[in-house]
C-alpha cells in the first residue's frame, strides 16, 4: 500500500463542519450562532521518503500576528480562490515556492477555530520529490523539517497551562530541537497523529 493510500484511509475526505477543540471552548464567544469566524486554510506537507517528514515555517519577527512561531504555510482565504485546498495551496507557493503540481491533497483534519477568530482548514498533502524552496522572506524566517514518527509519538507532545490575555488556556506543546510548537500548529498535529496511530510509514513506492 502505498503512503497516499495509507493516508486517504485515515484522513476525512470531505472538508468538515466546525467542531470542538480548545480555543472553541476557552472563548464562549464563539459559540454563538451568529460567529462568523475569517475562512482559512493551512498545508500539512509531508515529504514522502522512506523516513517521512513534515514541512513547518518559522515566520519572521517582523509580522504583526504571530511573529517568531511556528506554523503551517498557509493563511486566509481570497475572493478568487475557488476552494480553501485552492487556498492552502497558493498560500503554500507564496510562502515556501512549494508549486501546487508538487502537491497531492490526502485529505483533511477537522476545522480550527482558533481565539483570534480564524476558522482555519488544514489540509494534509504529500509532496514529490523535486520542489525548489524559496520562502517569502516577509513572512517565513526559515522552513525545517520534522519527522513523522518523532510526532506520532505520544511521548514527544505536552499539555500546558498559560495566561494569554487575561485567560487561562491549555493547549498542546511539541519541542523538536530548539523548536517550540504550540498553539494552534500544536493542536493539528495532535489531530493528524490521533488519526494516524498505529498507521506504518513503510511504503510502497
Amino acid at each position: 500500500m502505498s503512503l497516499l493510500e495509507a493516508f486517504r484511509g485515515r484522513l476525512l475526505q470531505e472538508p468538515p463542519e466546525l467542531g470542538a477543540h480548545d480555543d472553541y471552548n476557552h472563548f464562549p464567544e464563539l459559540q454563538s450562532a451568529s460567529f462568523q469566524g475569517i475562512r482559512a486554510a493551512v498545508l500539512l506537507p509531508i515529504l514522502a521518503r522512506p523516513e517521512p517528514v513534515l514541512l513547518l515555517t518559522l515566520r519572521t519577527e517582523s509580522l504583526a500576528r504571530h511573529s517568531g512561531q511556528i506554523s503551517f504555510p498557509g493563511g486566509r482565504s481570497e475572493a478568487g480562490d475557488l476552494s480553501l485546498v485552492e487556498t492552502a495551496l497558493r498560500e503554500t507557493q507564496e510562502e515556501t515556492g512549494i508549486a501546487p503540481g508538487f502537491i497531492t491533497v490526502a485529505g483533511y483534519l477537522e476545522r480550527y477555530l482558533t481565539g483570534t477568530g480564524f476558522d482555519i482548514q488544514p489540509v494534509v498533502g504529500l509532496l514529490a520529490e523535486g520542489f525548489v524552496l524559496a520562502p517569502d522572506p516577509r513572512e517565513v524566517a526559515s522552513i525545517f523539517e520534522v519527522p513523522l514518527a518523532y510526532l506520532l509519538d505520544p511521548a514527544n507532545r505536552r499539555r500546558e497551562t498559560r495566561h494569554i490575555g487575561g485567560r487561562e488556556r491549555r493547549f498542546h506543546a511539541i519541542t523538536y530541537q530548539q523548536h517550540e510548537i504550540w498553539g494552534a500548529t500544536a493542536a493539528i498535529i495532535v489531530d493528524l497523529a490521533t488519526r494516524l496511530d498505529g498507521i506504518s510509514l513503510a511504503h510502497e513506492d
